[in-house]
């Protein structure tokens, strides 16, 4: 019987080579069908492939691929579907990362994705190192996002893994400036510190840092107050600072894989010009600023020149970069570790906390919490295997 209207879900399984779906979409233009929906994956060399047909004469069509399938070895099924002519729905992409992604880990992720009414359409492994990443498609959680975050935090507390989630869209797909804090994000020490070590005052700007972070002081003083302390010490000693700077473990995979991939890149540090310049031409950088200190006759003055590089003064450097750059903020990404990225990490499309203290990760969109910088990619959709060594 001649059911022009059919719909039909083929599902193509078996061993994967070349030229499986050129065959089937052969035999569906032939038969002049239309296509309305196709997903593949491919799993250690087995192929999943799902095509929803509308028949254009009969089921002429589906006995023609049920020959291509026993010519080609693989299994070929149909199933009667409702034509679906509904429009498509937002979907939320959730991002898992961690040491080990298993059972233990997935498993309260996917209840927590079910139990606000989730369903997860698809997913993708991003990555085996230098940690696992997986990628979730979801749809029907758009409007509890919210209540989503919230069920995936906890779950992702209880078992040590990172999760992430964004709405699926262009904003996300098209994300094209990167803008990162210096000390403890880039780099794995705080630059006062090691300038601290030089001049022979490490107590006084430890004390001081103390009393910042127990908020008897803001940012600004807290820093003047120990630039006040370098008072004296030769701009040679940069040099020695600068061989002591560690990147972070990562971070020049980070930079170099999204150079490749076309993304602009910036640092807005509130530490000082003279590291912040040596690691944008060391890495390529596109942007770079930071706090300048006063030098006359060849020694620190104790003195900052210009304007402070704060918490405001990063957001807005930010969006400075981005208006620049002719760049949305909704396709911008930021990262940092202290409350000083707060703002920053607010204002960008993605806000990523990465490796912060507890009340900046309790604020952030997403957290980071591996020791790898280019774990950050993984949050982007880029797959291992367009990552740069």
């Amino acid at each position: 019987m001649s059911l022009p209207s059919e719909t039909v879900l083929v599902r193509v399984t078996g061993p994967d080579r070349p030229g499986i779906l050129a065959g089937v979409l052969s035999h569906m233009a032939a038969s002049g069908s239309e296509l309305q929906d196709i997903e593949q994956i491919t799993i250690r060399g087995n192929l999943d492939l799902n095509l929803v047909v509308s028949l254009a004469s009969g089921r002429d069509l589906l006995k023609e691929l049920l020959m291509f399938g026993w010519e080609n070895s693989v299994d070929i099924t149909f199933d009667i579907v409702p034509s679906d002519h509904t429009p498509i729905r937002p979907r939320v992409i959730v991002t898992v990362l961690a040491r080990t992604v298993g059972p233990v880990q997935l498993q309260p992720i996917t209840a927590a994705i079910a139990g606000v009414g989730g369903n997860i359409e698809r997913i993708v492994r991003l990555a085996r190192q230098p940690v696992q990443s997986y990628e979730l498609l979801v749809g029907g959680a758009d409007d509890h996002l919210d209540e989503l975050r919230a069920a995936l935090l906890t779950a992702s507390r209880a078992h040590g893994v990172d999760v992430a989630v964004q709405r699926e869209g262009l904003g996300r797909r098209a994300a094209r400036l990167v803008v990162m804090d210096v000390d403890s994000t880039l780099i794995q020490d705080e630059v006062i510190d090691l300038l601290a070590e030089e001049a022979g005052c490490e107590p006084q700007v430890a004390a001081i840092t103390r009393s910042a972070m127990a908020g008897e002081l803001d940012f600004e003083q807290s820093l003047r107050a120990r630039v006040k302390l370098l008072e004296g010490l030769h701009e040679s000693a940069f040099v020695c600072v600068r061989e002591k700077v560690r990147l972070t473990p990562g971070a020049r995979t980070f930079v170099k894989t999204l150079k490749r991939l076309g993304y602009t890149t910036a640092i807005v540090s509130g530490g000082f010009t003279h590291i912040t310049d040596h690691l944008r031409a060391d890495l390529g950088l596109d942007y770079a600023y930071a706090n300048q200190l006063e030098v006359r006759n060849g020694f620190l003055t104790g003195e900052l020149v210009g304007r402070v590089v704060d918490r405001a003064g990063k957001a807005e450097l930010l969006r400075s970069i981005a208006e620049t750059e002719g760049i949305p903020l909704d396709q911008t990404v930021a990262i940092g570790d202290g409350a000083n990225d707060l703002d920053m990490l607010a204002v960008a499309g993605l806000g990523v906390a990465f490796n912060a203290k507890p009340s900046v990760q309790e604020r952030a969109q997403t957290t980071v919490n591996v020791p790898y910088l280019d774990a950050v990619l993984f949050l982007l959709g880029i797959r291992r295997d367009e990552v740069v060594d």
